[in-house]
């Protein structure tokens, strides 16, 4: 089997070589660029498509990657709302993706964002490198006692809520397809308007899309932290933006961003963003944006492409599809 895999980057091509290296009957070209309806002409000749998260597999893409007999698309994420399935279903191409890796790097590094969002050790770090050791506005606050809400707790947001329960937290969740467990079981305007901290863990929808809207943000305390790894538009980021200028959000970790395909895993710092929405939310001092690095560690990697390499190879035989979406 021929795979093009586009959006290809230099860190993960060690993962996939090893992964690789027990199968034989996989060909894997490596893309830079990103899939989208002016690149998937490369895909001439090849017989899947392997893509990431700000990769596009809308209806006009899946249309040319059909008349060039592509057979099947491989996710190396959990996600899949860059793929248009209905058209997929309807062009037999069949869909795998990475239903998990490693949920506890992504939860990790949602702790990583309220540590250092809640004691300022960003900028004690700017400060002591310039031999200031002021204490002075680097004031924070415990997350022991704190009402954290959890939207959405599958492998992602349970990993999370042992975490926090281990800083005793006060955790409730929101998540209408969950039993009880070591947290409380709310409504989401229960979770809206009782939280110190929120963090989103659910996929994106049609029910989910700007799940945090002008509306939404009316109805949360005061100085709330808001924590976002999931997907960027469960944000409506205008609605943000003035939530932070009217101070109701006191604290933004993002680690994802409505817009972020034309931004993340690149190096603009040569270029002048264009993006005024993400310039504005990056100005203000208590806002932390991270470029989609959750779930950018060595066990992460690792199972992404020991998955993804499997999901391949079952699409070599008439095997069923562990993965595949349906």
């Amino acid at each position: 089997m021929k795979i093009a895999l586009f959006s290809s980057q230099s860190y993960e091509q060690p993962f996939f070589d090893k992964a690789l290296s027990t199968h034989p009957e996989l060909n894997i070209k490596c893309f830079n660029e990103s899939l989208s309806e002016h690149t998937a002409s490369l895909c001439k000749g090849f017989d899947a498509v392997c893509i990431f998260v700000n990769d596009t597999a809308d209806q006009q893409v899946l249309n040319i990657l059909a008349s060039l007999g592509i057979r099947f698309i491989a996710l190396r994420c959990a996600g899949f709302n860059n793929v248009d399935m209905t058209t997929a279903n309807k062009l037999n191409i069949k869909v795998v993706r990475v239903p998990a890796y490693s949920p506890e790097a992504v939860a990790e590094h949602c702790i990583a964002l309220m540590l250092t969002l809640s004691r300022k050790t960003h900028k004690a770090y700017n400060r002591v490198r310039e031999d200031n050791f002021d204490l002075n506005g680097l004031l924070g606050f415990n997350l022991h006692n704190k009402t954290v809400g959890i939207v959405g707790a599958g492998k992602i947001g349970q990993a999370l809520i042992a975490i926090l329960n281990g800083f005793g937290a006060n955790v409730l969740v929101y998540d209408p397809n969950i039993g009880e467990g070591s947290y409380t079981k709310v409504t989401f305007d229960m979770l809206l308007t009782q939280s110190d901290i929120i963090s989103l863990h659910c996929p994106l929808n049609d029910a989910t899309y700007h799940l945090l809207d002008e509306q939404a943000f009316g109805k949360m305390k005061p100085g709330v932290m808001l924590i976002n790894t999931s997907r960027g538009a469960l944000i409506d980021s205008k609605a943000c933006i003035c939530a932070l200028k009217n101070q109701t959000v006191g604290y933004l970790g993002l680690d994802v961003y409505e817009q972020e395909s034309e931004l993340f895993f690149k190096d603009r710092s040569q270029e002048i963003i264009q993006d005024d929405i993400f310039s504005r939310l990056i100005s203000f001092p208590n806002v932390l944006v991270t470029g989609h690095q959750g779930f950018f560690t060595q066990e992460a990697l690792t199972q992404i492409a020991n998955v993804t390499i499997e999901n391949l190879s079952e699409c070599t035989s008439d095997l069923p599809l562990t993965n595949q979406v349906i």
